[in-house]
């Protein structure tokens, strides 16, 4: 039976973020005399030996968060050309708008926004930004911004609690620990099934009989962006892999069942081989010429990763395994299916099904060519896929082994070490690229190693308004490093953070219509 204990801390602040190392996490919370900034109460549950759970609320009573206007520089994405909103513009655009906006009437004032502690981005000021008012409610403020907007100006309402400069004042967040040494269940990132369906990750939790479960890795959302479900960066379960990396970037490696953890920017490549002639898989399970988060060679507007971004190709040779249980993509090029022993089957127009035990080569431009050229039924067609990390070893994946990816890394060789440019969540060129996602409070999803080797799932609530509001990359970071962890990364968030023990949702999610149902899932199971 769990046994749930509780106790009250203060902890002392990383940034804007409560520290949460005081506590340490293999006993109980210890009160402690009451001290000016974050304060924080905890509940820890013992879900299973070598699992415990961790439950808190950080709370800053000196934060004072309001509604307020934000004024935007109207400018260009870098990497589509498209009209985009900056909330940080240089001095001369807050200087001049300043005074218009004081000529209206208004009584702007312009902020200077830093740049976060990123490790591959400038340092110092960012930029400016121009805001109009401090209101008490969302109504107040959307009227003042329509007002200003009438008169020619780009507007947005904002929660100046969401704002990096100033401290959070409330913050859910739930730390799952997990001990390999004590622990004789299993740990492992599972898509449970086909990776085209999306569930929740309670839902997935309840199934599988999860002790503790969490959401993982980036996936594709809209039918305009691919096939919904299917991971947007490599993931691998039960030793295969399931989708290619999009560019270098960070994922956890399950092996052996979650007894060994290890984070890493990892890359993935594969290759078709029939007779003498060969050709690059660029992608597997996705809808050819479609590339969500790009980060793969021949890819526009952009080979390296770029999240939450739709990148094309026009020459693709995609692989279908059958853990792609929807119907395959129609359209032009050629399909190639092949048994379980890699022969050739058929040679033909694109659709149908993954065969039982077998799989399908599809191909568009000059793919397809070469499918033409060089697939004959009876003769195999031999794919070999490779995963790497950064420093070219190769990751071998068995029986029992899983990767879930996602992007940035927050900390690496026990230091804070957030390659934000590096895994294209930020973009040092164009400030609108980025900027809510990574630099603003939002809900978030990490995982982390510590010193002892133990696995450490994390989420914090987020987008709450008068609730919690969720960290920034940098204060995801912070806080992960504050638990201990020597190696960190971000996985998904937003509307798909969540957080389960024993199947049951514990945290709140941010989408208005509830629980999203996502891609994959990381789920701690008990031993048999």
């Amino acid at each position: 039976m769990a046994r749930i204990r509780s106790g009250r801390s203060v902890l002392g602040a990383v940034a804007v973020v409560a520290a949460v190392a005081p506590l340490g996490l293999t006993g109980p919370a210890r009160a402690q005399e009451p001290a000016a900034g974050p304060q924080a109460t905890w509940t820890v549950q013992d879900v299973a030996p070598g699992v415990q759970v961790r439950t808190g609320t950080i709370r800053d009573a000196s934060a004072a968060p309001s509604w307020t206007v934000t004024v935007k520089d109207p400018g260009t994405s870098r990497l589509t050309g498209a009209a985009v909103d900056v909330e940080v513009g240089p001095q001369a655009w807050a200087q001049q708008t300043a005074a218009q906006l004081t000529g209206a009437g208004y009584r702007p004032r312009v902020e200077t926004v830093a740049w976060p502690d990123y490790a591959d981005t400038p340092h110092g000021a960012m930029g400016q930004r121009v805001r109009i008012g401090s209101y008490a409610t969302q109504a107040q403020a959307q009227s003042v911004a329509s007002a200003i907007a009438a008169t020619g100006f780009h507007t947005a309402v904002e929660w100046t609690g969401y704002d990096a400069e100033q401290p959070a004042d409330v913050e859910n967040v739930h730390v799952a620990v997990i001990d390999p040494h004590r622990f004789t269940g299993t740990v492992e990132g599972t898509h449970d099934g086909s990776v085209t369906q999306r569930e929740t990750t309670s839902a997935v939790a309840a199934k599988l009989g999860s002790l503790v479960g969490v959401n993982a890795g980036f996936f594709v959302t809209s039918d305009s962006d691919g096939v919904q479900g299917i991971p947007s960066g490599l993931a691998a379960y039960d030793g295969e892999v399931a989708s290619m990396a999009a560019g270098a970037r960070t994922a956890l490696v399950l092996s052996d069942g979650g007894r060994h953890v290890r984070i890493a920017r990892l890359t993935s490549t594969a290759t078709a081989r029939a007779g003498g002639s060969s050709y690059a898989v660029q992608g597997i399970n996705r809808l050819p010429g479609t590339v969500r988060d790009c980060g793969r060679p021949g890819a526009t507007p952009s080979a390296l990763p770029w999240q939450d971004v739709t990148c094309h190709e026009s020459d693709d040779l995609v692989l279908f395994t059958p853990a792609f249980g929807a119907a395959l993509p129609g359209g032009a090029g050629t399909q190639v299916m092949l048994d379980g022993h890699g022969r050739v089957v058929s040679v033909g127009a694109r659709g149908g099904s993954v065969p039982a035990g077998g799989s399908v080569l599809q191909g568009i431009g000059a793919a397809a060519d070469w499918l033409t050229a060089h697939a004959v039924p009876g003769q195999r067609v031999d794919v070999r896929d490779t995963v790497r990390d950064t420093a070219g070893r190769q990751v071998r994946l068995g029986a029992g082994d899983s990767v879930v990816s996602a992007a940035p890394t927050l900390v690496a060789d026990g230091r804070i070490a957030i390659d934000a440019a590096a895994e294209g969540t930020v973009d040092p060129q164009d400030l609108s690229f980025g900027y809510a996602w990574a630099n603003v409070r939002q809900p978030r999803t990490m995982a982390g190693i510590d010193a002892r080797g133990r696995l450490l799932l994390v989420t914090v609530d987020g987008r709450l308004t008068g609730g919690s509001e969720g960290f920034t990359i940098s204060e995801a970071a912070h806080f992960m490093r504050s638990l201990g962890a020597v190696q960190a990364m971000n996985l998904d968030g937003g509307g798909s953070t969540a957080f389960t023990v024993g199947g049951t949702l514990l945290n709140h999610p941010s989408d208005a219509t509830g629980e999203r149902a996502v891609g994959d899932t990381i789920e701690v199971l008990p031993g048999h």
